[in-house]
């Protein structure tokens, strides 16, 4: 009976030494960290005690510097969710190696394009994208005796509410989040004016393009009229929003289901557009966010459990649970298909299925990486000077730019050594 109960504890302890645990460190809170618990104990559950993902709040971490194996992060966040700039591994390895299936062809082009490197490897999975979009407080704009169903398309139209509800008292008609996305990235898109170029040998980061620096020089000029208040280059501006201090936003349109959950009669709007730009294309705005990034320096097996959990996420009906509780943009075709038996309006599913399954052909986009990060430390730097100074926005944006491409400059080739005599 001894020896039985030897081999049997000894049988227990082995699977207990195999099990594989690893860490998903996150900044969620509300219904999309309640949706990503229940799919995470689902997925536990599944593997009957050969392995668990745990989750972790970044903002309870003591010591930051301990690296995760996964991270749910814009990775403009890094330096908030780690305390340094990690080394992440590319997703399209960490599946290979696994066995599991993963090609660039299974998502949409759009959705493929936001989390691809310049060979067309996906590098992390597009979990919680969003698109830039405008929102409307349905309520503020009835109290300033404005239509709330008015379409609001351009800036111009924009200029016009926004000015008729500081006229009628409102105090903070608009302000913004994630600045350098909606207002540089997207603006660019939009009138076709790309952000890189290529200057000789070297990537040029173009920030002072004629759409750009018109578009901030009215933003200034809105800010000196009272029509446009800046909260900070982050997510500051949504708090605004969602506590009913300014009635319009431009951001993340994964904020809707909050707004709603909020109690705010929202309206939302495609970003505007400027009409006047030679081709502008209004809908070629770019999707963005956080994805699950994997990060470098863990064992095998644990890179296999991840690739596991990856693989799960993907499934549609999961996908399909996922994006009804929060919003964020469905990654696949299969996904958005699922959706359609959901209570999501149709009209916003065709509107996403027809932006999401553009070609992503000739795109101009700025990858993730070091030159992006740049770009967006750089530019909220530049762009304070703006709002608190008279600095001019062609000026902000030419430093902006110059900082960016001497950061992301090449150091200079050494000469020879001096000959020794």
């Amino acid at each position: 009976m001894g020896n039985f109960l030897g081999i049997l504890l000894g049988c227990c302890l082995a699977g207990q030494a195999l099990a594989q645990d690893i860490t998903l460190r996150h900044d969620l809170d509300g219904r999309p960290l309640d949706t990503l618990a229940t799919l995470v104990l689902r997925f536990n559950d599944g593997l009957k005690g050969k392995g668990r993902v745990l989750l972790q709040d970044a903002r309870g971490v003591e010591h930051k510097q301990v690296l995760p194996h996964l991270a749910l992060l814009d990775p403009d966040d890094s330096m908030e969710i780690f305390a340094t700039r990690p080394r992440f591994r590319p997703l399209h390895e960490i599946m290979r190696e696994a066995g599991q299936k993963l090609d660039a062809a299974q998502f949409y082009p759009q959705v493929a394009d936001a989390v691809d490197d310049a060979g067309g490897r996906i590098q992390a999975l597009p979990l919680a994208l969003t698109l830039p979009v405008l929102y409307t407080n349905r309520n503020a704009l009835r109290q300033a005796g404005v239509d709330p169903d008015r379409p609001i398309r351009t800036w111009w139209e924009l200029q016009k509410v926004a000015g008729e509800i500081y006229e009628r008292g409102g105090k903070c008609p608009l302000t913004t989040s994630r600045f350098a996305w909606v207002h540089s990235e997207n603006i660019s898109a939009q009138a076709g004016e790309p952000l890189m170029a290529k200057g000789g040998k070297v990537d040029q980061v173009l920030l002072n393009g004629m759409v750009n620096v018109k578009h901030l020089a009215l933003l200034a000029s809105w800010q000196k009229s009272h029509y446009f208040h800046y909260s900070g280059p982050g997510r500051e501006g949504n708090r605004r929003f969602l506590g009913g201090e300014c009635a319009m936003l431009t951001g993340e349109s994964s904020l809707f289901a909050e707004a709603r959950r909020a109690g705010i009669d929202v309206g939302i709007h495609p970003l505007p557009h400027y009409d006047d730009a030679y081709a502008a294309k209004p809908n070629d705005v770019l999707p963005d966010g956080a994805g699950l990034w994997v990060l470098a320096g863990h064992k095998k097996d644990e890179y296999r459990l991840a690739a596991q959990f990856m693989s799960f996420l993907m499934r549609p009906e999961v996908q399909k649970e996922w994006v009804q509780a929060t919003s964020f943009l469905p990654m696949t075709p299969g996904a958005l298909a699922a959706l359609r038996s959901s209570d999501i309006p149709p009209n916003l599913l065709d509107a996403a299925q027809k932006r999401l399954s553009v070609s992503r052909k000739g795109s101009t986009r700025i990858k993730h990486g070091p030159i992006r990060d740049r770009l967006h430390e750089f530019l909220g730097e530049e762009v304070e000077f703006v709002w608190t100074t008279d600095r001019a926005a062609k000026e902000a944006l030419d430093n902006a730019m110059r900082r960016v491409n001497e950061a992301i400059a090449p150091p200079p080739k050494a000469g020879p050594a001096p000959r020794r005599r």
